[in-house]
């Protein structure tokens, strides 16, 4: 059975970090996490980069398309 905050009867918290509450100082190690390589955040890096190239590609090429099947009549109307 839980109080009403979510902790346990007995007043124990299963955080970690009770005081933090989870934030830490920028530029501090995770406590409690993974801690990724140079070559591992560059190929994450990379992989990112990559992602958001085909990404841009695709709003281009719906882009395109989208015009190319509306026609050139689109542009030749009265205003």
């Amino acid at each position: 059975m839980t109080e009403r905050d979510g902790t346990p009867p007995d007043g124990s918290r299963r955080d970690a970090l009770p005081d933090t509450e989870g934030r830490r100082e920028p530029g501090e190690a995770p406590v409690d996490g993974v801690v990724l390589s140079e070559e591992q955040r560059r190929r994450r890096r990379s992989r990112s980069v990559a992602i958001a190239v085909v990404l841009g590609a695709l709003c281009v090429l719906f882009y395109v398309v989208t015009i190319v099947k509306l026609g050139p009549a689109v542009l030749i109307r009265p205003l």
